[in-house]
């Protein structure tokens, strides 16, 4: 097919820097990784354009394409992303701050460069490619280490000014209620979050030292899953449970209501237990939301791409 087109995605991480050719057909056709090798400050964001923009150059040669074959760079990176400008606004992991990353890319592939946040980009690529490809209208939430968002709107990402929108982890469901990393009280990120989960699990284990959840064998040893894995057998584990999916719920609920879209996709690491958490979530949304089964209903589904979310979503940005 002489006029299929081709298009390079970044993954961009503060640990490593992955990269594939895509297809329009959304097909990873190669994947390549390199050390992001982060030093903080200006001069170590420069190095990391650098190694992007030979991951970029090694990608396209081992795929026997030209430049000219290729449509566009799309990019995932984490922190305030202003995409209409390319430019990285705040990325504390790396302490960068105002770095025009797009054109600094530009100039050293002579490709044209979108850049979008991760959770944005993995949100676009699960619509076009994943879990809601039969839907323009989506949220998705990221449940790991924070709680990411993404918004999407008539099948374009919804990102508020200059990029730093959609940030749904950050809206308070609690007022006055756990700190969060962010600053404020309350956050859905300080509740549903699987750092919070860890936590909690951990405060109900040291209240309790009847609980089964003792027989990991230490507090350290708490992950994701503890609570959940207990749930059936300790009591203390199955408020854990119950209390995270009421938190979550409630979130999801809020965004149901602002937005009303055809479906929520949740990915991350949670997401692992599948029906134990989509369906008492379900069942909770369907009773919350506005107007209940008068209205549209909103289905609650698991994230499909996995690792390659970053990749598709990235690419996606030129489609």
């Amino acid at each position: 097919m002489a006029n299929k087109k081709y298009y390079v995605g970044i993954d961009l991480g503060g640990t490593f820097i992955k990269g594939g050719i895509v297809d329009d057909e959304g097909k990873i056709l190669l994947v390549e990784k390199t050390p992001t090798e982060k030093n903080k400050g200006k001069d170590g964001a420069d190095a990391v354009a650098e190694n992007i923009a030979s991951l970029v150059k090694s990608l396209i040669q081992r795929q026997g394409l030209t430049s000219a074959e290729v449509v566009g760079i799309g990019m995932g990176a984490p922190g305030m992303i202003d995409s209409g400008a390319g430019v990285v606004m705040y990325w504390n992991n790396m302490g960068w701050k105002d770095f025009a990353l797009g054109e600094r890319l530009e100039a050293l592939t002579g490709l044209p460069v979108r850049i979008a946040n991760d959770a944005n980009v993995a949100a676009i690529g699960e619509v076009k490619f994943g879990a809601a490809k039969n839907f323009n209208n989506a949220i998705m939430i990221t449940l790991g280490t924070g709680v990411g968002g993404g918004i999407v709107v008539g099948g374009k990402l919804v990102e508020g000014n200059k990029g730093a929108g959609a940030e749904l982890g950050h809206s308070v469901i609690v007022f006055g209620g756990e700190k969060c990393t962010c600053g404020r009280k309350g956050c859905l990120e300080a509740y549903a979050s699987a750092t919070a989960l860890i936590r909690d699990t951990k405060r109900a284990m040291e209240a309790h030292k009847d609980s089964k959840m003792w027989e990991i064998g230490s507090i350290e040893k708490v992950d994701g899953k503890t609570a959940f894995d207990y749930r059936e057998c300790d009591v203390y584990a199955k408020e854990v449970v119950e209390n995270y999916i009421e938190h979550l719920a409630c979130g999801l609920a809020n965004f149901a209501n602002i937005f009303r879209p055809e479906v929520i996709i949740l990915g991350g690491g949670v997401c692992a237990e599948g029906d134990n958490l989509v369906k008492p979530l379900q069942k909770i949304v369907d009773r919350e939301i506005f107007a209940g089964k008068m209205g549209p209903q909103v289905p609650i589904v698991i994230a499909e791409l996995g690792n390659s979310a970053g990749l598709l979503g990235a690419a996606a940005l030129w489609m």
